[in-house]
């Protein structure tokens, strides 16, 4: 199964991320938002690449930049 980044991502799918694209910085940035490799969430809305996610009942808006570095996997 190949993975595609978040940004291109449809709206309302569920994914697990799978990997991310970034250093140290952008890993423990996501940490402290709950979002780490594995973790299964929910397209909720998109603007141009940047994307808004749900996971366990928190949202989280991710800009153009960050949510191409994030790579993830159709759960559906």
């Amino acid at each position: 199964m190949s993975s595609t980044p978040l940004s291109e991502t449809p709206v309302g799918r569920k994914v697990r991320l799978v990997a991310i694209s970034g250093g140290k910085q952008l890993t423990r940035r996501l940490l402290s938002l709950g979002l780490t490799v594995g973790s299964e969430i929910e397209v909720l809305t998109r603007r141009g690449r940047s994307v808004v996610v749900a996971k366990q009942g928190n949202r989280v808006a991710l800009g153009k930049g960050i949510a191409d570095k994030l790579h993830a996997i159709d759960l559906d």
